[in-house]
């Protein structure tokens, strides 16, 4: 069955997605012992919180007929196959986060894996936002998407230098 969503599908799993990163970025920094990595790490959980509180007060502003399940698809259904998606497909935390410290693995290599981790899963929230774009009317705040891809852009350059000083 082909799924066609509508904006509030959308926006629940972007919030999802900003969910899941906080969530990723909370534990990965509790996870290292390099005070600046950390420091660095519970910003970007922050910001994704902030991302989160975004996409909430975007979909509080639909109108019913925006909340509307196209062609027919139930919301029930619609809704669980957009969280499994948000769940699997970006910040999918048994992929991505490595390891607890203490099991052979040195700082350095800790951070590298969770660098390209994110890195990786910051491109793909970067993907599913300019899509999201094109389903966000003008009103609700289309320009604040446009805002969100940016800062994404900018934890993904923040990363991938962090990556390369490792």
């Amino acid at each position: 069955m082909i799924y066609e969503f509508n904006a509030d599908y959308v926006l629940e799993m972007a919030a999802t997605i900003e969910k899941n990163g906080a969530r990723f970025y909370q534990t990965a920094a509790q996870r290292v012992t390099d005070q600046s990595a950390r420091t660095l790490l519970k910003r970007l959980a922050d910001e994704e919180r902030e991302h989160e509180l975004v996409f909430a007060s975007m979909k509080e502003k639909l109108s019913a007929r925006e909340k509307t399940a196209p062609g027919g698809v139930p919301k029930e259904t619609a809704a669980l196959y957009l969280k499994a998606l948000a769940d699997t497909h970006v910040f999918f935390e048994k992929e991505l986060l490595p390891p607890n410290p203490g099991h052979g693995e040195n700082t350095a290599d800790l951070l590298r894996r969770i660098y390209i981790a994110a890195i990786r899963a910051e491109k793909d929230s970067i993907v599913f936002y300019v899509g999201l774009k094109e389903m966000v009317p003008e009103r609700f705040g289309r320009e604040r998407v446009d805002q969100i891809i940016q800062e994404e852009m900018v934890h993904l350059t923040t990363l991938s230098t962090q990556l390369a000083r490792l």
